[in-house]
C-alpha cells in the first residue's frame, strides 16, 4: 500500500492518441504527472511494472492485448495496483467483469473532465489511505 506522501502519478493506457493526450492534460491540470503512456495492453503491463505509477487509466479496446487482460496481468503480480478503465464501452457486463478483475472504477467515454479528476482522486485516496 502506499504512503501518504505517494506522488500523483498516472499510466495513461488507450490506443487513440487523442484520447491518451487528452486524459493527459486534465489530469497534469490538476497536479498529476503522466509518467508514461502505452497503446496497447502489452504496453500497458511492461509500462507499469517499469515506472509504478500511483494510478493507471484503461482503455478496454487496444490492439495486442485488451484492456480487461492487460488489467488482470497488472494485478496478478501486483494487487494493489490501482486501475481506472476508462473506455466507450460501457455494457454493465463489461464494467462487472473489470471491477471483478480488480479495477477501482470505470468511467465511460465520452466524460467530462470533472468526472475523470474526481474518480482518479478518489483512486489516490484510496491508495493511500492507512490500512
Amino acid at each position: 500500500m502506499a504512503n501518504v506522501t505517494a506522488p500523483k502519478t498516472v499510466l495513461v493506457a488507450d490506443d487513440s492518441i487523442l484520447m491518451r493526450r487528452m486524459i493527459a492534460e486534465i489530469l497534469s491540470n490538476s497536479g498529476w504527472q503522466v509518467v508514461g503512456e502505452a497503446s496497447t495492453g502489452a504496453e500497458a503491463v511492461e509500462a507499469y511494472f517499469r515506472l509504478r505509477p500511483t494510478v493507471v487509466t484503461m482503455d478496454i479496446v487496444m490492439p495486442e492485448m485488451d484492456g480487461l487482460l492487460a488489467l488482470q496481468r497488472i494485478i496478478q503480480r501486483d494487487p494493489e495496483a490501482r486501475i481506472i478503465v476508462v473506455s466507450a464501452l460501457s455494457q454493465t457486463r463489461l464494467i462487472s467483469e473489470a471491477i471483478r478483475k480488480g479495477a477501482f472504477d470505470f468511467v465511460a467515454k465520452p466524460f467530462l473532465p470533472e468526472q475523470l479528476r474526481e474518480t482518479i482522486d478518489r483512486c489516490y485516496d484510496a491508495a493511500v489511505a492507512p490500512c
